[in-house]
């Protein structure tokens, strides 16, 4: 929440708050006289009620409303607000809501004044009276109307004031936040009005005949919820699995990891680390603010921070509070986390990555939230595995062995997908490049094959450096080699060309490898002979343009002298 509404909150809630009681005191006054040990009776089950909250999309629902209802009827809204206000701070309390979150106090508490004004109202204004013995259908339907209108008004004011206003989140209005509303006022308004008729015939023991069962039903609520929210995690879980073993990049696993984990488990930072050696470590993928980064630059020692406290102990972590944690030497966490989640991604029982998840409130996670951060862990690991050994089998099959290069194959498929792109927005010219080094057989004979390879890789080198991303780089056979350039036209794919040619003969290379002097290094000069031609102009199908490619070279490079650039001519 921004710093002017936290503000603006806090001086609505010191004039709202003392004016709605007083306005209550005028307007209703209170049934207090005589029934003070009722009072504190029914503000102890509301409070005990209120330790069993369940979470509804991040937000606590208790059950106080269920006994409020007898409050209200009984001793009138005046009572039923400061009841339902102390049993709203104990709430609070027991989510361990701290200072950073304290604006969370005069949210929820304008909001459950305004929420028991409105319900006191329409009470009223459809001719509902208090302390009624008879129990008739008139009086059940006044009744009903008060809870659901407690239940719609508490709704819209979470839905459109509190989270749409002043945390900028807006949300539909049918949800299963109402959805759960609806649920827990159709459970407990029954219980209200047995309550209610029980106490006007037993008195104070009717706390004990419906106290009992009402905070039973709200503790088994509360495992319901919890264990619908694991089975939920669960779910997801094993659909996030499928979907990391489906990726064959290692790139697209992280990102579907880390994007699909922090939709789950919310986390204000994420990191992924990799580990490089047994001495460092690296943070491959980071969270911040919503945002996921790569190419991050970030290392740490393996002795450092939670990270490495994660990798030395191969186990996984979880820290409720900073003072926990605080005292582990340079740790990358910002000052502001609180609680945090550390696990090992282990591979044959060796810890080769660590993920870790952070938030900025106090116990956010649990250990239902760990388990499943370790399974989706170990999914991790063996999504990383498979890709990495597609990675190799595809670089394997695509790539020249010996220089690095993408091999004819490869560039055979990627100059047929570029020529159909030709006519296109994407695509108005296509060039390409056909080089092959001139007297390299003497170059072998006179220094032997291995100096001949040493060549071709410092080649390779220099190729893709002054291509850059503008083109791909090929070993097409032997000593030839092919460069291809989208969008390149007649005039700019010479001066590549020429470039080419330059950057080959006028740096001469260097040799390890001698058949002649052992151990000594050799600088050897070489040249090219080069080749291009240009679609649409020169070629009316793909495999025209290196045809042309190669005439060029062949009739109006080598043949010609050599170390020139020539272009096609029909």
């Amino acid at each position: 929440m921004e710093k002017n509404l936290k503000i603006v909150l806090w001086v609505s809630w010191a004039i709202l708050f003392p004016a709605a009681l007083c306005a209550a005191y005028y307007f209703w006054p209170p049934m207090i006289a005589g029934n003070e040990l009722a009072i504190a009776s029914f503000l102890l089950l509301m409070c005990i009620v209120s330790i069993f909250p369940i979470i509804v999309n991040e937000t606590p629902v208790f059950f106080a409303q269920g006994v409020s209802i007898s409050v209200f009827l009984l001793f009138g809204p005046l009572v039923e607000m400061i009841l339902m206000q102390i049993s709203l701070t104990v709430l609070l309390i027991k989510l361990r809501v701290g200072l950073r979150e304290i604006h969370r106090y005069p949210t929820n508490s304008l909001m459950f004044l305004i929420v028991s004004v409105a319900g006191a109202a329409v009470y009223y204004a459809i001719g509902g009276t208090h302390g009624q013995t008879e129990i008739t259908l008139e009086f059940l339907t006044k009744v009903i109307i008060y809870a659901f209108t407690i239940c719609l008004t508490n709704h819209f004011f979470l839905q459109h004031v509190i989270r749409g206003f002043f945390y900028k989140n807006k949300e539909k209005f049918f949800s299963k936040d109402f959805l759960w509303e609806i649920f827990t006022t159709l459970m407990f308004l029954p219980v209200g009005i047995m309550l209610y008729i029980l106490y006007e015939d037993l008195g104070l023991e009717a706390l004990f005949y419906v106290g009992i069962p009402f905070v039973g039903i709200s503790f088994i609520l509360l495992l319901l919820s919890n264990s619908q929210r694991l089975n939920s995690y669960l779910q997801q879980a094993s659909e996030i699995g499928h979907q990391l073993t489906e990726r064959l990049e290692v790139k697209e696993v992280l990102d579907v990891y880390i994007d699909k984990l922090t939709s789950m488990i919310n986390a204000d930072y994420a990191y992924i680390i990799d580990v490089v050696n047994d001495y460092e470590l690296k943070v491959i993928r980071k969270l911040e603010k919503g945002q996921i980064l790569t190419g991050t630059k970030e290392t740490l020692s393996v002795h450092h921070g939670i990270s490495g406290l994660v990798y030395a102990k191969k186990k996984s972590v979880l820290y409720k509070k900073r003072e926990h944690w605080a005292k582990l030497e340079k740790t990358l966490l910002p000052e502001t986390i609180e609680s945090l989640i550390g696990v090992p991604i282990v591979r044959n029982q060796k810890v080769v990555g660590i993920v870790v998840l952070a938030s900025n409130k106090k116990r956010s996670y649990d250990y239902s939230q760990l388990m499943i951060v370790d399974l989706l862990t170990a999914y991790l690991g063996v999504a990383i595995d498979n890709a990495r050994s597609y990675e190799e089998t595809k670089k394997q099959s695509e790539r020249c062995a010996l220089t690095g290069l993408y091999n004819y194959r490869y560039m055979e498929k990627l100059l047929e997908s570029e020529y159909f792109k030709l006519g296109s927005t994407q695509l108005n010219h296509l060039s390409l490049i056909l080089l092959d080094i001139d007297h390299f057989k003497k170059v072998n004979d006179t220094y032997g094959h291995q100096a001949g390879n040493e060549i071709l890789i410092a080649l390779a080198d220099r190729l893709v450096k002054f291509i850059g991303e503008r083109g791909t780089v090929a070993r097409y056979g032997g000593e030839e080699f092919v460069i291809l350039l989208p969008n390149v036209d007649k005039m700019a794919c010479f001066a590549f060309a020429e470039g080419i040619r330059k950057t080959i003969a006028n740096r001469p290379f260097m040799i390890d490898q001698d058949l002649q002097t052992f151990g000594k290094r050799h600088s050897i000069s070489i040249t090219a002979s080069i080749g291009y031609a240009t679609a649409p102009y020169d070629a009316e199908g793909p495999l025209d343009l290196i045809r042309h490619a190669d005439r060029a070279m062949y009739i109006g490079a080598k043949q010609a002298g050599r170390n020139r650039v020539a272009e096609y001519v029909k």
